[in-house]
């Protein structure tokens, strides 16, 4: 089983078991309970099903959390080790790589990470519109300045917000130029509506309505976000001969995972909104939103859980993975890595033995509910069904950075109460994990053939 490491002293960074830290990855010893273990490479098997009121019911009325010393030293710990270079984390139970090459770390950081998971949504969509970027990113720096107290911060959101509706009106024009021609409809008809609501924006700061912004700003950007999707015309590359028949996400999809909590008496169960990203990780993604339909997931544990990262995915019995009934044999895919810049995914190795030291991931792992693939950690394509969300501020580890960028496949980001993963236990348990939209998107679905 793969794992995944924390730097928070709210969340800690410990890896389940206790043998050597590693990064996520699945196999034999990506479960530290059940099967092999190795320290990361333990127990990501997150799941994903549920309904879709993304709501987390707690019995008190709020979420509680408390944590010791240890665990913030342990937490302390781990972040210095990432920045020095720490073991990878693999499947197999003995596995560990010591001290991985990385290159120095003035060279790897390019300015302050994006961590919004919507965000690093909308920045990885396959579009060019400087436009529409322009009118989005003031929108996006209001959660900034609602951080300053008092009349200053208000001052601030204003600021941004007469920048966001001087950036619509004067790129309008743009905006719907780049749109694709079958929704073009629908896309003037998001940007009347992302008009109306910034006038209704300007007028609750002015109103001095603080508590009113932060919903505000949440649709609006969605708004946004719908927009730059209908610029998006149709897949914009062929995935490699030897995985086309595979189930692949040509696009993105959003499934509803609902978690029933045990043994806390603050939180009973939850649910967390993920979407999946078709456009950078089509073969990653396909295969989970696959195994999603076969029910996969529902009914399943949560298999690790120690601050550092949320893990499920590893079925009862000897295999690691989803056993293809067709053939009989523990279905796999390859290490799918889109870089920056790039308009096709790499295959099959990490971006560190291709050298690229300098790239940027299109899916960094820089959310708080990143979700990748456990792979085994000698053998790149291994992943099959272990999946893993990480629990980390990226503050202290930035887009490539750290050891896990790269080096382990991103399909999605978890939306909604991502917070709520710190509070998840082993043994917990995955109720379900329900297609919400998107499921159009996934081509070649094996779920539908009989047997």
């Amino acid at each position: 089983m793969s794992t995944i490491i924390s730097f928070n002293c709210c969340s800690s960074l410990t890896a389940s078991k206790l043998i050597n830290p590693r990064v996520p990855t699945k196999g034999s010893s990506f479960l530290s309970t059940h099967k092999s273990f190795s320290w990361w490479n333990r127990h990501f098997l997150p799941k994903c099903t549920s309904q879709k009121h993304v709501q987390c019911q707690l019995q008190n009325g709020q979420k509680m959390r408390s944590f010791s010393l240890k665990e913030c030293a342990i937490s302390v710990a781990l972040a210095a080790g990432l920045i020095i270079g720490m073991p990878s984390l693999d499947s197999s139970p003995m596995a560990y790589v010591a001290n991985p090459s990385l290159p120095d770390l003035s060279v790897l950081i390019s300015g302050p990470p994006i961590k919004d998971p919507g965000a690093l949504l909308r920045y990885a969509l396959p579009i060019d519109n400087k436009a529409i970027r322009e009118v989005q990113k003031p929108l996006e720096d209001i959660t900034e300045s609602l951080k300053v107290a008092g009349v200053r911060g208000l001052d601030s959101v204003e600021r941004n917000v007469k920048q966001a509706s001087r950036s619509l009106k004067q790129g309008k024009s743009l905006i719907i130029s780049g749109l694709a021609e079958s929704k073009k409809d629908h896309g003037v008809e998001l940007l009347d509506k992302l008009e109306i609501g910034m006038e209704e924006l300007q007028q609750i700061v002015e109103g001095r309505n603080r508590d009113a912004v932060a919903p505000k700003q949440k649709e609006l950007l969605k708004y946004v976000g719908d927009v730059e999707e209908d610029m998006v015309d149709s897949f914009p590359y062929e995935v490699p001969e030897e995985y086309r028949s595979m189930p692949l996400l040509k696009g993105r999809a959003a499934v509803d995972m609902k978690v029933k909590v045990k043994d806390n008496p603050n939180l009973e169960e939850c649910v967390f909104h993920i979407v999946l990203d078709g456009y950078n990780a089509p073969v990653t993604a396909g295969n989970f939103l696959d195994l999603v339909q076969r029910h996969f997931y529902d009914g399943m544990e949560i298999q690790r859980a120690d601050g550092f990262v949320v893990q499920t995915g590893d079925p009862e019995g000897p295999a690691e993975g989803f056993i293809d009934p067709s053939t009989e044999k523990t279905r796999t895919i390859p290490l799918e890595i889109m870089v920056d810049g790039e308009k096709a995914p790499v295959y099959g190795s990490t971006l560190e033995e291709l050298g690229l030291y300098k790239a940027q991931t299109k899916l960094p792992f820089n959310a708080f509910g990143t979700m990748a693939m456990a792979r085994d950690e000698f053998e790149n394509n291994s992943a099959s069904s272990q999946v893993f969300w990480l629990l980390k501020e990226s503050e202290l580890t930035p887009s490539n950075a750290n050891i896990l960028d790269g080096r382990y496949a991103v399909f999605g980001y978890v939306t909604e109460n991502e917070d709520f993963l710190a509070d998840l236990k082993v043994g917990d348990v995955i109720e379900s994990i329900q297609v919400v939209s998107g499921l159009e998107n996934l081509v070649n679905p094996s779920y539908k053939i009989a047997g």
